[in-house]
């Protein structure tokens, strides 16, 4: 990835993107061409119990699943796998920056965080593996609501069924590239219109990326 100084973010932003990744696109190489699915990671930081804590280079691992119908697990990788992980990203329009009126000389363009996670895939067809991942999974993205879905508030042979279902697949992670494009490169009035004009537009995680990397932590 091309990653200019000014776009490469905070480790703190990396690690938050790696913690709370929604759905990511797991992209392998295969003789079978290029795959792709997109999927629910959780986040194994280095050093952690579980199955992911002996990664190569100490950057942990991505823990998800597919469909056991999903070819992706079954054709082996030719290299390393690839995760994207997306953050943030939105239109630009030059209308928003304060020297369109100025001099005029300025186009739009797209601002976006994206992080390119490598390393190995290893499969996980353990049901143990499984009901730990779906449980950690979904604790991930149930904490805080009112009324918290559990994995035992269905039959326990329902869920045995949909466990056998799906495959496990963790990418041990051996490098990571990120970076962040929010406005670094203009002033700090057109940064300023950006993040208004984003508001405005209803895109206040945009708005907020642009205006944290004028105060990084």
């Amino acid at each position: 990835m091309y990653i200019p100084a000014h776009f490469a973010p905070s480790p703190a932003t990396v690690r938050d993107l790696l913690t709370h990744p929604g759905a990511a696109n797991l992209v392998t190489m295969t003789d079978a061409g290029l795959l792709a699915t997109l999927v629910p990671f959780v986040y194994e930081p280095p050093g952690d119990e579980g199955a992911g804590a002996d990664a190569g280079d100490g950057y942990g691992s991505l823990q998800g699943h597919l469909a056991r119908n999903n070819p992706q697990w079954s054709c082996a990788p030719a290299g390393e796998a690839l995760v994207i992980i997306q953050g943030p990203d939105a239109y630009i329009s030059p209308s928003w920056y304060a020297s369109k009126a100025e001099h005029g000389r300025v186009v739009p363009t797209w601002n976006y965080t994206t992080v390119h996670v490598y390393g190995r895939l290893v499969v996980h067809e353990a049901p143990a593996w499984l009901a730990c991942h779906v449980r950690r999974l979904t604790g991930l993205h149930e904490d805080g609501r009112e009324h918290p879905w559990s994995v035992d508030d269905a039959p326990a042979p329902f869920i045995g069924g949909q466990l056998r279902a799906i495959v496990g697949v963790e990418l041990l992670i051996t490098r990571i590239e990120a970076k962040e494009k929010h406005s670094q490169n203009r002033s700090d009035d057109d940064a300023r219109g950006v993040a208004a004009g984003l508001r405005a537009e209803g895109l206040g995680a945009s708005a907020a990326a642009v205006e944290r990397v004028r105060h990084p932590r």
